[in-house]
């Protein structure tokens, strides 16, 4: 099964694995290893570089991840966040997905882990309105860990207790963008090709819409029939959305289109049940908020679900650059003759400019296998020969071709390989 064999190459090689195992992991909790942290971070950093850049007047905030029990009153989680749930007798009753905790030393006072990063911002909207000369729209995005109480989490990596989502909540009283950009530009809504300037929705949420898909196919790499938007019917929508399009990913682990996100038209609830009006243009308003969500680790998976294949003899990711967790390796051809430390000298000389692993375990197809199966792009083996020329071989990881490369000129090489140049573009390919 395909979903069996990634997790075993994630929970080998370093991506995630159980939190806690040997003393019996609880479901719902999950350690990223070394790698999965560089790619977390990877995506984490493209989604700040590119949905923060959208607006002037967009920033990040952090937030505790403990909130009070009033936070959670006026935002109707207490009295709306739940799940059926059913018991032996088939009764069912509604189960509060909230992780209480109790702080202080008599333990009377009640908090909770945040269900979402979305009311830090509201919270906060006050102060940074006014910290921002009260500017309207005001994007506030938040990147940090949410906990919900699942009944009973599966779906392995992909449905999580605690999780990590990346958040912009943009507060406006009239939300201009520029429409032109994106008028003739084609969403994906479910099996349809749609023009924006044909759709039926207000302008500043079709422009985010084809901003998202965007970043989907053009940043993140992911092939066009693997991504579509759904719209919610009213009976699935959160009540207090007014528009809701999820972001769905195809991923075969998963059985076909899965949620990875959503854009959310909130209208004014927000605003009203936190009481934040604010005097604006000479009128006192309660300004509106789109929402854009994505769950961290969720998209995290489906990458790793799309960019896997299996070849007769090995396994392999074929990450892009922007999210590969090891761009570079560097290999020793045997572990005598002075190779070694020529190796050494070489990871030494690009180590700092990209991500880059030494391995000297092992033959070197074991090393290639290795660093193929984790998604590493370049291999840079040191042999007799790059002593006597000063070289290395290069090999690419998605056709498994090689050529050698002066080692002066090295780092412009790899750029221009990793940033997508052919690598016969790059020197003559060598058995």
């Amino acid at each position: 099964m395909k979903g069996d064999d990634i997790l075993n190459i994630a929970t080998k090689r370093g991506f995630f694995f159980p939190s806690g195992e040997i003393y019996g992991a609880k479901a719902g909790f999950w350690t990223y290893g070394h790698l999965g942290t560089i790619m977390k971070h990877k995506f984490e950093n493209l989604w700040r570089n590119y949905f923060l850049k959208l607006s002037e007047n967009y920033f990040e905030i952090e937030d505790v991840n403990l909130l009070g029990e009033e936070v959670f009153k006026k935002s109707g989680h207490l009295k709306h966040f739940h799940d059926p749930l059913k018991d032996e007798k088939g009764k069912t009753q509604q189960f509060n997905m909230m992780m209480e905790v109790k702080i202080g030393v008599t333990g009377d006072e009640i908090m909770y882990l945040r269900p979402e990063t979305a009311q830090s911002p509201y919270i906060s909207f006050k102060r940074e309105f006014t910290a921002l000369r009260e500017r309207l729209p005001l994007g506030l995005a938040v990147i940090g860990r949410a906990f919900r109480n699942e009944i009973n989490p599966r779906q392995g990596f992909f449905r999580l207790r605690e999780f990590t989502q990346a958040e912009l909540q943009i507060f406006f009283d009239k939300l201009d963008v520029n429409f032109d950009e994106v008028k003739d530009y084609k969403l994906r809504i479910m099996n349809k090709d749609v023009q924006c300037s044909g759709i039926k929705l207000p302008k500043y949420y079709v422009y985010h819409l084809a901003k998202i898909q965007q970043f989907y196919l053009e940043v993140l790499g992911i092939p066009r029939d693997n991504f579509r938007f759904r719209e919610l019917k009213d009976k699935e929508k959160a009540f207090y959305n007014k528009i809701h399009f999820d972001i769905e990913l195809k991923m075969e682990t998963l059985g076909g289109f899965k949620e990875v996100g959503g854009l959310h038209d909130r209208g004014d609830y927000d605003s009203k049940n936190h009481e934040l009006s604010i005097n604006y243009d000479g009128k006192k308003i309660y300004p509106h908020v789109l929402e854009l969500s994505f769950g961290v680790d969720r998209n995290i998976w489906a990458l790793m679900d799309i960019l896997y294949k299996e070849e007769k003899e090995r396994s392999l990711f074929i990450f892009n650059r922007k999210i590969a967790p090891v761009e570079v390796a560097v290999f020793p051809l045997v572990n005598k003759d002075g190779i070694p430390e020529k190796a050494g000298k070489v990871y030494g000389l690009i180590k700092d400019e990209f991500n880059s692993f030494y391995d000297s375990k092992g033959s070197i197809g074991k090393m290639y296998r290795r660093m193929d199966e984790v998604g590493c792009m370049a291999m840079l083996t040191i042999d007799h020969e790059s002593l006597k020329n000063d070289d290395v071989t290069l090999r690419d990881r998605n056709s498994m071709n090689q050529i050698r490369v002066k080692i002066s000129n090295l780092k412009e090489t790899l750029n221009k390989f990793l940033d997508g140049a052919e690598l016969n573009k790059l020197g003559r390919l060598i058995n």
